[in-house]
Formats: structure tokens, C-alpha cells, sequence
């Protein structure tokens, strides 16, 4: 976890690295055990007063390694499900949460983005949900955080089209909340962080658990159904077909089946 996810807290602010930028710090089952037992750990510190979560390199995340990916969608167990569990304990965190987003956000680099509280970009960032690229289908619980986040519209839009939007549109849809340039992104973000650090923490962290409670009706919702059209279409030929195809740097040929 040393090397693939990187933890350091100064002045109170965490700061949660994602540290594989030969790989667009793409997520594989290193990075996502790490964010978990940094979260947890997290939770238990009383000093922290909140969490930036960050990508080394010039990308913030590009979503699931597809080297990995492709090694486990012969399995049982849906490989997608561990960035679920983690995106929502990361949701759930007892501190506020800021997305510092110096470059591309895609896939599941676009879902840790969005569920963190705050979301700061770089005039440089993109965005995307491409799986449909892949032949894949996004979790019901996904999905579901962009409809909360940007509306059904522009839902719509990122999942329909597959194609990236820049940091302008995606301040434009109210994806981010801030855009920056590049070069003033950790001097924008220190300022936010270092404001909130002065704030009261049992009346943040209140406030956070009012914000869930509201939202938390969306959990009752049945969707055994779509996880099973999920699941469906990873083992699928053509999600098949769509990682070799993105790994070869070539055209997928989809078939239907």
C-alpha cells in the first residue's frame, strides 16, 4: 500500500494520494485495499478536520485497472463490487471530503470523485463514465450517485454518449464545484482546507449525517435486477472484445452478445 496509495496528515488536513501515475492511477485491488483501511483509519482520528483525495502524475484516476479487470471477468465474485463497498465508505466518512482534481477522471475516477463532498478541479481535468466503450454496465448504486449529483439529464448524457467533458461543462452540469488553473489548484485547495480546519468539527460532521440521512432513502430502492444485467454483460463477449480492444489501442467489434 506504500507505494500504490499514499496518506500523510499536516496541519490537521489528510491527504489520501493515489500514487500510481505510470498507470493514470488506475485502481486495482492495491490502491482499493488501501483506500479502505486509510478511510477506516480516518474515521477513528479525532485530529484529522478533513480529507483531500488526490492523483499523483497528471491524471486523478482513470477508473479500474483493465489489466486486472480482464484477469478476473472469468470469476464468480463481480470485480466491481470492492469499488462500491469503497466509494461509499468513503461517502460515509466522518470528515469532509475534497476531490482534488489536477486531470482526467474517468469511470471509477469519476465516482471517487463525486462522492466526495466537494469536488475542486483543474482547468485541465476531464470527465467520464466511458463503460459502454467496454461493454460494461454502470452499479445500480452508481449510477445512481451521478443522477443525485447532476441530474437525470446530464446523466443521461455522460452514460449515453460515453464521451469525456471538460472541467468547464462539468462546472456547467454541477459536477465540480470549482474550476482552477492548473498551477493555482494546490493553493486553492490548501485555502478551502485550511478555512475548514477552523470550523467546528462535531458541527461538520453533524452536518455530513443530516446531508446522508436525507439522501439515504435511495438505499431502499430494489436493484437486484440491474445487478444481475450488470453482471450480465461483464461476463458478456463483448465486454470481453472492449478491454482487449482498449488495451490494443484498437476499435472494439461488439457484437450483442
Amino acid at each position: 500500500m506504500a507505494d500504490e496509495l499514499r496518506c500523510t496528515i499536516d496541519n490537521r488536513i489528510a491527504t489520501v494520494t493515489l500514487n500510481r501515475p505510470e498507470k493514470r492511477n488506475a485502481l486495482n485491488r492495491a490502491v482499493i485495499d488501501g483506500l479502505t483501511a486509510t478511510f477506516a483509519d480516518l474515521d477513528k482520528n479525532d485530529d484529522v478536520r478533513a480529507v483531500v483525495v488526490r492523483g499523483a502524475g497528471k491524471a486523478f484516476c482513470s477508473g479500474m485497472d483493465l489489466d486486472e479487470l480482464r484477469r478476473r471477468q472469468a470469476e464468480e465474485a463481480d470485480p466491481e463490487s470492492i469499488v462500491v463497498d469503497v466509494l461509499h465508505q468513503i461517502e460515509q466518512c466522518r470528515h469532509p471530503t475534497i476531490a482534488m482534481i489536477n486531470g482526467d477522471a474517468f469511470a471509477g475516477g469519476c465516482e471517487l470523485a463525486l462522492h466526495c463532498d466537494l469536488r475542486i478541479a483543474a482547468d485541465v481535468a476531464r470527465f467520464a463514465m466511458p463503460l459502454a466503450r467496454i461493454g460494461l454496465i454502470v452499479p445500480f448504486t452508481l449510477g445512481q450517485k451521478l443522477l443525485e449529483v447532476i441530474g437525470p439529464a446530464y446523466t443521461r448524457e455522460i452514460l449515453l454518449t460515453g464521451r469525456p467533458v471538460d472541467a468547464t461543462r462539468a462546472r456547467e452540469m454541477g459536477l465540480v464545484h470549482q474550476v482552477v488553473p492548473l498551477d493555482a489548484l494546490d493553493t486553492t485547495v490548501s485555502e478551502l482546507t485550511a478555512s475548514m480546519a477552523d470550523l467546528a468539527p462535531l458541527s461538520l460532521a453533524g452536518m455530513k449525517q443530516t446531508i446522508l440521512r436525507a439522501i439515504s432513502t435511495r438505499e431502499s430502492i430494489p436493484h437486484a435486477d440491474l445487478d444481475e444485467l450488470a453482471k450480465r454483460a461483464r461476463k458478456s463477449d463483448d465486454a470481453r472484445e472492449g478491454v482487449r480492444a482498449m488495451l490494443e489501442k484498437r476499435r472494439p467489434r461488439f457484437t450483442g452478445r
